[in-house]
């Protein structure tokens, strides 16, 4: 598929999903961190012409990421009419969330309860809206190797790009005119005070983890299987102890 057809087919997919709730949501709710996920994604939902109210919500970011965040909102700004832009500070609720729970430090769970914050912040700003939350993950992280917060940036109601692989975000991030900071920017999620990239984390190439997920000889393949196995307990339903009652 070519990149303008992707671009449309999920611009209409969103309209169209909204269309057949109940209640037709009126508002798209995202939140953008200055990666070309959350960049590519909240360009998306402005091109549907729906409200859309997009999020930066630093907590304890490094400069530059909280730089580009604050860039794409205003560049969505001035190109679309439909969007409202927001920075929800969420630092003091995190130092006060991490003071609340110091007899159960842990840093890689307080990494992912700051996913979670954002979450919920999410969510409250959508039901101030009748909005729903728009997930920024693409294929590689949502359905190869499961590089989410669970019940964090996991925690969405509909996820547009999830089907597109990261090289088919960038390229749809280029078509649609997305800052060429973000475009060249290390992908990072953005929850370490080191600003870790997703590389140094997954021990992987996004390049590299699409060419594992397409062929089982390929050199990393088996390295993806193990990042995968690891992770798949967030891409499998939550197991149910089904009882055997009529």
């Amino acid at each position: 598929m070519q990149t303008l057809d992707r671009i449309n087919k999920i611009k209409n997919w969103i309209n169209s999903y909204c269309k057949s709730m109940p209640k037709e949501a009126s508002s798209l709710v995202i939140g953008i961190s200055g990666g070309i996920d959350s960049s590519v994604t909240s360009t998306l939902c402005a091109l549907t012409g729906k409200k859309t109210i997009v999020l930066s919500m630093p907590i304890k970011q490094i400069k530059e990421q909280h730089d580009l965040s604050l860039k794409h909102q205003e560049w969505l700004k001035n190109k679309f009419k439909n969007v409202e832009g927001h920075t929800v500070q969420l630092d003091e609720v995190f130092s006060s969330f991490k003071k609340s729970l110091s007899k159960f430090e842990n840093e890689h769970g307080m990494a992912n309860s700051r996913a979670r914050l954002r979450m919920t912040t999410l969510y409250q700003v959508a039901a101030a809206n009748n909005g729903i939350v728009v997930g920024t993950g693409n294929k590689v992280e949502d359905f190869g190797v499961g590089f989410y917060t669970k019940y964090g940036d996991g925690g969405v109601d509909i996820s547009p790009i999830a089907d597109c692989t990261k090289t088919q975000v960038w390229e749809m991030g280029k078509s649609l005119g997305i800052t060429k900071g973000i475009l060249d920017a290390e992908p990072t999620d953005g929850l370490w005070d080191d600003g870790r990239t997703d590389v140094k984390q997954l021990g992987m190439s996004y390049e590299e983890l699409e060419k594992a997920m397409k062929d089982k000889k390929s050199k990393g393949y088996d390295k993806y299987i193990e990042i995968r196995k690891r992770n798949l307990h967030k891409m499998k339903p939550i197991p149910v102890c089904v009882m055997d009652d009529e």
